[in-house]
């Protein structure tokens, strides 16, 4: 008889008995490695004609609220159109998104969690 089976039994007991993750997390978002990445699309009528100072300011109070509400939620990058503005989050979930939008005014119109991301290179052999 093996003498480490007792130590993988127990190991796979515990394995489906992990605690409850903290308030705002998914179970699969917590144990994973990974927290899921989001796609806001924000409707800005003339948003393509805002000023350097205009998107300076905007992306201030951003940081501000995102500062306050803990690391748990990211921004990464923005991608202003003429009447849109598209920002990819790293996020526990969407309620979090919609808190940043609503603590700083802005429209969060679709919200919608990256499942993949390809490239050029996904093509390749």
């Amino acid at each position: 008889m093996r003498r480490d089976w007792g130590l993988r039994q127990n190991a796979l007991l515990w394995q489906n008995r992990r605690p409850n993750p903290p308030s705002g997390f998914s179970n699969k978002n917590f144990w994973s490695n990974t927290m899921p990445k989001y796609i806001i699309e924000r409707e800005i009528p003339g948003a393509g004609n805002l000023s350097a100072e205009d998107l300076h300011g905007i992306s201030q109070k951003s940081c501000s609220i995102l500062d306050s509400m803990g690391p748990q939620i990211q921004w990464v990058e923005s991608y202003v159109t003429d009447d849109k503005v598209y920002c990819t989050y790293i996020a526990p979930n969407e309620a979090a998104i919609r808190e940043h939008a609503e603590q700083g005014g802005f429209p969060a119109n679709r919200i919608s969690e990256v499942r993949a991301v390809i490239d050029p290179t996904t093509g390749d052999k």
